[in-house]
């Protein structure tokens, strides 16, 4: 969509640090369904959007040629698409992982707060709770070690496995993974 937009002289990236999200996004929609008011287009705003109307106004004035406007369209739905796939395989990954078997009630022994406060989980994140999948096949909560968060855990036990005791020491499980204490 980005290429489209630069295509269309739509400097949308300039305003806005993600074009993929709701105001992004609202935006793209517009231009597609055909408004063109830069005006129109740039009311379409979140509140949390720092930029100013005005700028973000001038950053959507461009040339609105059909066939520009044909292409963004199309890559907005192969967007739209690939986030329908990917919301697929986060359902399967979940079903996957409920079918572990429970090393520790997470009722009874509740998962505490995140180590991370006030860090926005990234753009591939699963929209499941991974967290407590990991902690609860697991019987440890590994986002507690700087540095790993719940991808990060998932990869290295989808690498490792689930069993420990293939490894004598801390240091032969470092050494595989590659993680290097300091």
């Amino acid at each position: 969509m980005q290429k489209a937009l630069t295509e269309m002289n739509v400097q949308l990236h300039r305003v806005i640090s993600d074009i993929t999200g709701t105001t992004g996004m609202a935006i793209i929609e517009a231009i597609v369904s055909g408004e063109r008011n830069p005006t129109k287009l740039a009311a379409l705003k979140d509140q949390h959007i720092r930029a100013s109307c005005t700028s973000i106004a001038a950053a959507l004035t461009g040339d609105y040629r059909p066939e520009l406007v044909f292409i963004l369209s199309q890559e907005l739905a192969l967007y739209k698409f690939y986030q329908t796939q990917i919301t697929e395989c986060d359902f399967q990954i979940e079903q996957c992982l409920a079918r572990f078997t429970d090393k520790i009630d997470v009722k009874i022994n509740p998962l505490g707060k995140p180590k991370r406060r006030g860090k926005k989980q990234p753009g591939n994140a699963p929209q499941f709770d991974l967290r407590t999948h990991l902690y609860r096949i697991t019987g440890v909560d590994f986002t507690q070690i700087n540095g790993f968060g719940a991808l990060t855990v998932l990869v290295i036990l989808s690498e490792v496995g689930l069993d420990p005791s293939r490894f004598p020491t801390a240091r032969a499980f470092r050494f595989l993974v590659g993680i290097m204490s300091w």
